[in-house]
């Protein structure tokens, strides 16, 4: 192979970090509510209207748009905060793929720095400046365990499916993300 087409430039597969991307959003949302399971975030009063389904109300949808429920072995399910859910993965999942092709950095810690970013930059600051959840400190401990730990674990899933899916796919190993300390 030419020098030229080993270049980092050519490596970069954008349009496959984004099918990727849609992949590891699917597999992180249901990992996170596996994760959610035995580490419920909020107590069951909380939950009555979780988060998505309170930002969506902000947003102006009903009440009953937002607890519209499924039914999946005799259990009401609530679709729309399933929606949302998925699509905060998918898209999380899209965007870190992406930049994962331009900045291996963001791989740090195999994908768990991100997650906890993406815990803090959403959980700590903007739902409790919007009003969708109570501020930090109102929160009891349990939520943020569960939410701190629960998007560590969610990115580090995502980023060994990601890193194997574009192994797989492209035949190539990825370099390592650089050192910091």
């Amino acid at each position: 192979m030419p020098e030229c087409l080993k270049s980092e430039e050519f490596r970069r597969r954008v349009m496959l970090a984004v099918l990727i991307g849609v992949i590891i959003g699917i597999i992180g949302a249901i990992v996170k509510f596996g994760w959610e399971v035995p580490f419920p975030p909020r107590t069951p009063l909380r939950d009555a209207t979780n988060p998505p389904q309170e930002l969506l109300q902000q947003l102006g949808f009903s009440y009953q748009f937002t607890h519209m429920t499924y039914m999946f072995s005799d259990t009401p399910r609530p679709i729309v905060s399933f929606v949302v859910h998925f699509a905060f993965s998918i898209g999380i999942g899209i965007i870190y793929a992406v930049i994962a092709e331009y900045k291996p950095i963001i791989k740090l810690w195999q994908g768990v720095a991100f997650g906890i970013l993406v815990w803090f930059v959403f959980h700590v600051v903007l739902m409790p400046l919007m009003g969708t959840v109570p501020a930090p400190w109102d929160q009891p401990f349990d939520e943020h365990f569960s939410e701190f730990f629960g998007h560590a674990f969610w990115m580090w899933v995502m980023e060994l499916c990601r890193r194997d899916l574009r192994n797989r796919m492209t035949h190539e190993i990825e370099p390592p993300v650089p050192r910091i300390f």
